[in-house]
């Protein structure tokens, strides 16, 4: 029996994957620091020997593949005796695409925004329509209960990640996905840790493009400039999607309905009737029909397209509820770029225009905790409806200071535009404050990109108490 052993498994794409080869018969093995649910819990529950801390002696002479997660880097005691003894090593990408995607029709899901959410309704629609298809998904999938599953059809649906694949390989994940079909919705800057400036980050998705085979097909966001240039260098055929008047997938009259967004579609001029999603916004519109797309190009009718999307159950962390107490709505999102951020808190206030909404955020990511975001955050909170805007402190403080965000910078500037804005020391402080403050009929929308000190259950307990 082949012996994979992952350095850093304890990543959700790392553990997904480990579970996806365990799931293939193979005998799977990991190291990672400071393991702690929910991806411990996770890992117990598919059976994969996790090792606490890097050891060089955990690299023992029957393993056959090392997968190195991009968060390793050279010093890694066990990076350097797989170096030191040339054991075959890999990738995640590398490992996904060699025992996964070879023998399948490769959908991938690529773009700044909605990847996650994208990724799980395309392959719920193929799954509703018994296509059978695989998924991996940076999230967990509520219709999957999980954020892998490996089906017998053709499809292989896959979130696209423009991050970089290992510290010997700076590329983008994507560009190891073998994409017959792939999705670009949206392009803008992020991951100043990888991408020096905007062109850097094009000439990703330009080589992505390139992939596809002439008999593929690439869908583009219809909305977005960055994403509509990539055209002209397709091979493939193209389509669009969007709320624009010239997209081919086009969606409009959209309406709250029933605790759904309903939209009309048509495709090509040819009008496909109204389809219900149960998400809120615009920008959750375009994944859905972008989806559609997806479907189309398998053959599913739309019917069939139709009670795909009525029926999906979201992602969890993407605007998930997670409680209400005395009247007070608790919501998680991962949002953490200003656009995200954005359409987030305008899509509650779509839904919910008569409710005050508390957006509380935690710069956390590489790219928010940088300056190079300030101007954007102070937009993205003044032009989102919400009338309570928290920002807690920047999470890492090892960004140098002349390049970090400023918080009290972002909430003096919305102050002087005429908004309440605040920035809070501790989780404890914005707890307590909210506890406080809030009254019946408040939503409170927490977005961040990390665990953000347990806030979510920590505000349900305060407002209880």
């Amino acid at each position: 029996m082949t012996r994979v052993h992952f350095i850093g498994v304890c990543g959700t794409a790392m553990a997904t994957l480990a579970a996806m080869l365990k799931a293939r018969g193979l005998d799977v093995q990991g190291s990672d620091r400071n393991v702690y649910p929910p991806m411990s819990d996770f890992l117990v529950r598919e059976q994969i020997r996790v090792f606490d801390g890097y050891d060089a002696d955990h690299i023992t002479s029957d393993i056959d593949l090392v997968v190195v997660g991009n968060a390793i880097s050279r010093g890694n005691p066990e990076l350097e005796t797989v170096l030191d003894r040339k054991v075959r090593y890999c990738s995640l990408p590398e490992a996904i695409r060699e025992h996964f995607l070879w023998d399948r029709r490769s959908i991938v899901i690529a773009g700044t925004h909605g990847k996650t959410t994208t990724t799980a309704l395309a392959a719920w629609v193929l799954a509703s329509a018994n296509e059978d298809p695989s998924l991996l998904v940076g999230g967990i999938a509520s219709n999957f209960d999980g954020s892998y599953r490996l089906g017998s059809g053709r499809d292989f649906v896959i979130e696209g990640d423009e991050y970089d694949s290992a510290f010997f390989d700076k590329t983008a994940k994507f560009l190891k996905y073998l994409p017959d079909i792939a999705v670009v919705a949206n392009m803008e800057y992020d991951h100043a840790d990888i991408y020096a400036d905007m062109e850097a980050l094009r000439i990703a998705f330009r080589r992505l493009v390139n992939l596809i085979p002439e008999h593929g097909l690439l869908l583009l966001g219809a909305d977005c400039p960055e994403a509509i240039k990539l055209a002209h260098l397709a091979r493939s055929p193209v389509e669009t999607f969007g709320l624009s008047e010239s997209a081919d997938w086009r969606a409009a009259e959209l309406q709250p309905h029933g605790g759904m967004t309903r939209f009309e579609v048509t495709h090509c001029g040819e009008q496909l009737g109204h389809f219900d999603v149960p998400l809120y916004g615009e920008h959750n519109v375009r994944n859905a029909l972008a989806a559609l797309a997806v479907a189309h190009a398998a053959d599913i009718s739309p019917a069939r397209m139709r009670e795909g999307l009525r029926s999906f159950l979201g992602v969890r962390r993407r605007l998930e509820k997670r409680g209400e107490v005395r009247g007070v709505a608790v919501y998680d999102d991962f949002a953490h770029h200003p656009t995200a951020i954005l359409e987030t808190i305008r899509a509650v206030k779509f839904f919910h225009p008569d409710r005050r909404v508390w957006a509380v955020f935690e710069p956390r990511s590489a790219t928010s905790c940088r300056k190079v975001f300030q101007d954007d955050f102070v937009r993205a909170f003044d032009e989102s409806g919400a009338e309570e805007v928290v920002l807690a402190q920047v999470f890492r403080t090892s960004v140098p200071e002349d390049d970090r965000l400023s918080v009290d910078a972002v909430v003096e500037e919305l102050v002087r535009r005429g908004g309440r804005a605040r920035a809070l020391p501790g989780v404890a402080d914005i707890v307590s404050t909210i506890a406080h403050e809030a009254r019946e009929g408040d939503i409170v929308v927490l977005m961040s990109n990390g665990g953000f000190g347990g806030i979510h259950e920590k505000l349900l307990a305060s407002l209880a108490q």
